[in-house]
């Protein structure tokens, strides 16, 4: 396959045909879309909340004079809702399944497929991760306590754990004994002890990462002076911070040595004053007592039914995870200056919320059951976009390294066999471990991600890519390309529902039908067949989610 390095004229064209969806462009419509009728069996409390989302946005599109966007296509809803759930591009013989069906209730029971299917743990592990340890990113040493953590989220998220049930492990796991440096220690039971490890057991650091994390509040403002534009006072922040004051090294010269918590150490010292306080919780309460221990006594405060601070933060976030911004945005930033979009939708999440249990997946499911979801990208014709947080049409969001990564593996093929040996081997790094560092994320926010020219190279010219859509190493390209039955339609028909999960147009038909009969500038049909393929994965339609 001829190097990538030079932009021949027909991967410019195909780049240019296919990034209509990042303006906004009309995708195809494969399948008449059917509106979502609840089979016999679907839990009413979904579809009343999905109703009540509908009816919210609504009366915000009426009263703003906004026509919101019509309803995806089915190959749309099938490609957003595998990379929301899923984590990444649907297979083919998914895609095909799926526009054949003619059931009425056919979306709601793709999202129950998703739901019970090992991608979504894998998926919503990484997504919680990222969440809970933002520090692992900028932390080579930190990496290294991974596997034990995610080994403990996917063990929670496989048994659908509740969200509750998710904070109060973070929040009150044992942590006497645990060594700081144990994640590969074989026998142990399965403890989210690096949240503790990388924010170095520093209270400070730990009232920093569960408010944020688990409230929604940013309070680290007020660590060296009351917050300039909210009501969090320093000493406030110090007095949360306490709540975490008994966790030390036994060992404060060795950082592998092992963790102790003295559990009737309440108080801290504020730092550069004489001023000492005592752990009261975010309102200013204290606790009566501390007899379960301080982390305990927070947990059972953050968790109160009368606490409103855990529900709207864990609702807020998925929000965001499947409409691309939070109904508070950022999300980690409740406060008096940063009103939500729709308070009283937001407060109405939360009660259900709390009232299913914590059960993320009754959250997800009353989400994507909802029309707000299934909108289109695309603005209605005539009209400018209207202001994304009115929810009027889907926002177009970029794909996180992991969702890249396998994507690129789902349509090309890609498969390395797993070894053992790998996760014990510090800087070990694997083509996907690769992939992450080189793409890492740029922005918290999905509608707002950008790329590096170093990225960018990566997809038209890196080994990782070109490898993956040569003849000889990629086995969705070799297979298309040799099997004997196929027109040239067809094949490029393939490759399209491979990559971008949708037939292509016709008149991306007509033209490309044209250029690899001819054979492109190497005049062979093969190598045309890969350019296309190149220019597939390169087009902002497969980077993006819409």
């Amino acid at each position: 396959m001829p190097h990538r390095s030079d932009f021949r004229g027909i991967a410019v064209l195909l780049l240019t045909v296919l990034t209509s969806v990042a303006r906004g462009g009309e995708l195809p419509k494969v399948v008449p879309v059917v509106p979502v009728v609840p089979a016999a069996r679907a839990n009413a409390k979904v579809q009343s909340l999905a109703r009540l989302i509908d009816e919210a946005l609504a009366k915000k599109w009426a009263a703003e004079g906004v026509e919101p966007a019509s309803l995806c296509t089915d190959a749309e809803f099938c490609r957003r809702v595998w990379l929301d759930i899923g984590g990444k591009i649907p297979p083919v013989a998914e895609v095909h399944a799926f526009l054949a069906d003619t059931r009425a209730d056919k979306r709601e029971r793709l999202v129950e497929q998703l739901l019970d299917s090992p991608s979504y743990v894998t998926h919503f592990t990484t997504v919680w991760r990222t969440a809970l340890l933002p520090e692992v990113d900028a932390d080579l040493q930190a990496r290294a306590l991974l596997p034990a953590f995610e080994a403990w989220l996917r063990q929670k998220l496989t048994d659908d754990a509740s969200h509750a049930d998710i904070v109060r492990d973070v929040l009150t796991t044992s942590l006497n004994g645990q060594a700081t440096g144990g994640a590969f220690q074989p026998g142990r039971q399965l403890r989210p002890t690096a949240f503790y490890q990388v924010k170095q057991l520093k209270p400070e650091n730990l009232a920093a990462g569960t408010a944020r994390v688990f409230l929604g509040v940013r309070i680290e403002c007020a660590q060296c002076h009351d917050h300039p534009f909210d009501t969090w006072k320093r000493e406030q922040f110090w007095s949360y911070a306490a709540f975490f004051a008994g966790i030390e090294r036994q060992e404060q010269d060795n950082v592998l040595g092992q963790i102790r918590e003295i559990f009737d150490r309440q108080t801290l010292q504020i730092p550069g004053t004489s001023t000492t306080v005592s752990a009261a919780w975010l309102d200013g309460t204290k606790p009566e007592s501390f007899r379960a221990g301080p982390r305990v006594v927070l947990a059972d405060w953050m968790l109160s039914p009368k606490n409103p601070y855990v529900a709207r933060a864990a609702v807020n976030r998925l929000w965001a995870q499947f409409f691309g911004l939070g109904i508070v945005h950022p999300v980690d930033d409740f406060s008096s200056q940063n009103p939500p979009s729709h308070p009283e939708l937001l407060d109405e999440l939360a009660r259900q919320f709390i009232e299913s249990g914590y059960s993320a997946k009754f959250l997800i499911r009353a989400l994507t059951s909802s029309r707000a979801y299934q909108l289109s990208a695309a603005t209605p014709g005539g009209t400018s976009p209207p202001d994304v947080r009115l929810f009027a049409r889907m926002p177009v969001k970029g794909l996180t390294p992991e969702q890249i990564f396998d994507s690129l593996a789902q349509a090309t093929g890609f498969y390395r066999p797993f070894n053992g040996r790998e996760a014990l081997e510090f800087g070990n790094t694997t083509p996907r471990d690769e992939f992450l560092e080189m793409f890492a994320n740029t922005s918290d926010t999905p509608t707002e991600r950008t790329t590096t020219i170093l990225q960018a190279l990566a997809m038209m010219n890196g080994q990782f890519v070109g490898e993956a859509t040569g003849l000889e190493k990629s086995a969705t390209l070799a297979a298309i390309a040799d099997f004997p039955a196929m027109t040239t339609a067809e094949r490029l028909e393939a490759l399209y529902f491979a990559s971008v999960s949708r037939p292509p147009r016709p008149e991306e038909l007509a033209r490309l039908v044209a250029y690899v009969d001819e054979g492109g500038p190497t005049k062979d049909p093969r190598v045309a067949l890969s350019d296309v393929f190149w220019a597939l994965l390169n087009s902002s339609e497969f980077l993006f989610n819409h």
